[in-house]
């Protein structure tokens, strides 16, 4: 998973730190949204939620 930042800074994160997301077929890790005004990324059908400040 790659994460471009505003400030300019970009972030590279294996997916086998989220075993649902390792594990989800290519449609699943697609369908998802950004939350609390970008802060968070959330995939509904995998109810997996990440934080930025967590891959920090």
């Amino acid at each position: 998973m790659y994460i471009s930042l505003e400030d300019g800074r970009e972030l590279s994160i294996p997916l086998e730190w989220f075993p649902k997301l390792r594990d989800a077929n290519q449609e699943a890790l697609l369908n998802f949204r950004f939350i609390g005004g970008g802060e968070g990324i959330h995939w509904e059908s995998l109810d997996e939620d990440i934080l930025v400040t967590n891959l920090l």
